[in-house]
């Protein structure tokens, strides 16, 4: 079996502010170094243009919102083609008025756009108010086509639902990305957070062994401050990681500052471990049907 070798990296970034245009420049200085070092697929953070502002329910935020196509998919357009590189990005995506997704965005060197991806999954927890801003994706758990490759993005509380990797895996995506955005509360104990994060890391290192693929996370980093007076404010909790197809940790970054990743994968690995490990041939198709219930009594 021949190799097949991809070079990929991503980005950790603080975000300071919702100054859309300096956030993009630090942005594209980050996936510059990364091209650089020989990158082919770089991805960037969920909601990486701004603040995180579904800490709160705030009518004013739907200003922050992009139209796909907008300026804001013609500029990380624009870094693709100059760099020919596959970029992943998320955007806080303006369809109509009153109507909003939290959707990654695909751009293929000078292909331009090659696919979009609107989070499925829509949490509304204290602090993470996004049930407010968001409407649930409607274009289904779909791989998105590029020049290296398949890739089954998926974006931040998506990560914890085994079957949304599952289907991706099925429809054939040969990577799992997962843009993210996610902290601990500040009134969490030490040990509380570790427990988080241990659940966070475990869980998608899990669909990488349960899919037998590479998977990508790249999560904000730095704290941000509740605009809610007496609100703690969330401590993004960084530690992006690239895991390989059997769930090992092939490069992760720290919790509290900025980083890039990059790992070299040699894709033709991944069917060398799906032959080892069936999963496939041995899924029981045949008694899942209660899968698709809410519950069972």
């Amino acid at each position: 079996m021949s190799e097949r070798m991809l070079t990929v990296g991503l980005v950790q970034q603080a975000i300071a502010d919702n100054d859309k245009n300096k956030n993009w420049q630090v942005s594209k200085l980050q996936i510059e170094r990364l091209a650089k070092k020989g990158c082919q697929l770089v991805m960037l953070q969920e909601l990486h243009s701004t603040l995180y502002f579904c800490q709160e329910e705030n009518t004013d935020y739907f200003d922050l919102a992009e139209t796909i196509p907008g300026p804001a998919t013609d500029y990380f357009a624009q870094i693709a083609a100059e760099l020919d590189i596959v970029l992943v990005t998320s955007l806080f995506e303006k369809r109509a008025a009153g109507l909003y997704h939290n959707t990654a965005v695909v751009f293929d060197g000078k292909q331009g756009m090659v696919g979009k991806y609107r989070k499925m999954h829509i949490p509304d927890d204290p602090g993470f108010y996004e049930k407010f801003y968001f409407t649930p994706g409607d274009l289904g758990f779909t791989p998105i086509d590029t020049s290296v490759g398949r890739l089954g993005v998926l974006v931040c509380w998506d990560q914890w639902y085994p079957e949304a990797a599952r289907l991706m895996a099925m429809a054939g995506a040969e990577i799992l990305l997962y843009p993210t955005a996610i902290g601990w509360d500040k009134t969490d104990t030490p040990e509380e957070q570790q427990r988080q994060f241990g659940a966070w890391q475990t869980i998608q290192r899990g669909h990488a062994v349960a899919n037998s693929l590479p998977v990508m996370v790249a999560n904000r980093t730095g704290f941000e401050q509740s605009p809610i007076e007496g609100d703690p404010g969330i401590q993004f909790w960084g530690q992006s990681f690239i895991a390989g197809p059997q769930g090992e940790i092939l490069a992760s970054a720290p919790a509290d500052k900025e980083e890039n990743l990059v790992v070299t994968f040699d894709m033709k690995r991944c069917e060398s471990v799906r032959r080892i490990w069936p999963y496939f041939r041995d899924r029981r198709i045949d008694d899942y049907q209660d899968l698709t219930k809410r519950w069972r009594s």
